[in-house]
């Protein structure tokens, strides 16, 4: 159905997804390709890594051959209402799109369908090369992918119904959509994100995810035995918590399958110079 690529990146709270979100797209800008980042929430996380203060729902371009946006739900349904169910132009969706916002907010999958249908309606149009989507967290990004299978329970026929079987072909085709599940090499990321990929193949919600592993400390490559020997001070205790930090990030990374491992930055960096950074470090993945 679309030429575009459309990623999802979601991950637990606090693992870094909006700025793995900016690297991606920073990194597929860099190699020639006309993107648009979306975030999902209010704009301010996937903004701050782009070096916005805030983004706008109309796309706005944030540095040569990217365009970054946030989502309005309100304005996303009004678009909804004229262009995919071919609601008259001159008819007063604002009014209409205003009546159905309690419906929006209170109904079954109705909220989480037009939150996610933006993302693959700007995939449908074929003005990007990709579309990157600054997800929500796990448990709620679950449910934006379990949305239009929602609808096309509740409502058996009609456009409604066509447009969210459209959405959930978009979601399972492994030629248009991808995911990237950001995770931390400690215990509740790495157990809340195995759960979300058994959730993921067992609903069969979307092609199976890709794993990023962040903030990921490089070993030393001091050897814990030689530690024992080192003077009491700080050296010690520092070399002491560096082997301690490298074992329990180890044992946790091997729990958890991954395709890449993103550095642990250094020093004060502002979001903006961290998603740059990080870009640098994706090279040819995921």
């Amino acid at each position: 159905m679309a030429s575009t690529e459309l990623i999802f990146v979601s991950g637990k709270g606090g693992t870094g997804k909006s700025a793995v979100a900016a690297a991606i797209a920073i990194d597929r800008a860099r190699r020639g390709r006309t993107v648009l980042a979306l975030d999902m929430g209010a704009g301010l996380g996937l903004g701050a890594h782009l070096r916005r203060d805030r983004l706008q729902y109309d796309p706005a371009e944030v540095r040569p051959g990217l365009y970054a946006m946030t989502m309005d739900r309100a304005t996303a349904l009004d678009e909804y209402l004229k262009l995919q169910l071919r609601v008259p132009q001159g008819a007063p969706t604002r009014q209409l799109a205003g009546a159905l916002a309690v419906l929006a907010d209170t109904a079954p999958g109705v909220r989480e369908i037009i939150s996610i249908g933006k993302p693959i309606y700007e995939t449908w149009k074929g003005v990007w090369d990709v579309v990157i989507v600054d997800a929500p967290s796990l448990g709620q990004f679950q449910s934006y992918l379990r949305a239009p299978a929602t609808i096309a329970e509740l409502v058996p026929t009609g456009n409604v119904r066509r447009q969210a079987d459209d959405l959930t072909r978009t979601l399972g085709d492994p030629e248009v959509t991808s995911v990237v599940l950001v995770a931390t090499p400690a215990e509740l990321p790495v157990r809340e994100t195995n759960e979300t990929l058994e959730v993921i193949s067992t609903e069969r919600l979307c092609p199976p995810p890709t794993v990023v592993l962040n903030r990921f400390v490089d070993p030393s490559g001091i050897p814990a035995s030689a530690v024992a020997g080192l003077p009491q001070g700080s050296g010690r205790d520092a070399a002491t918590l560096q082997v301690s930090m490298e074992a329990d990030q180890a044992a946790w990374a091997a729990r958890i399958a991954h395709t890449h491992r993103l550095p642990f930055l250094r020093g004060v960096l502002t979001p903006g110079e961290v998603a740059s950074q990080l870009a640098e470090s994706l090279g040819a993945t995921p």
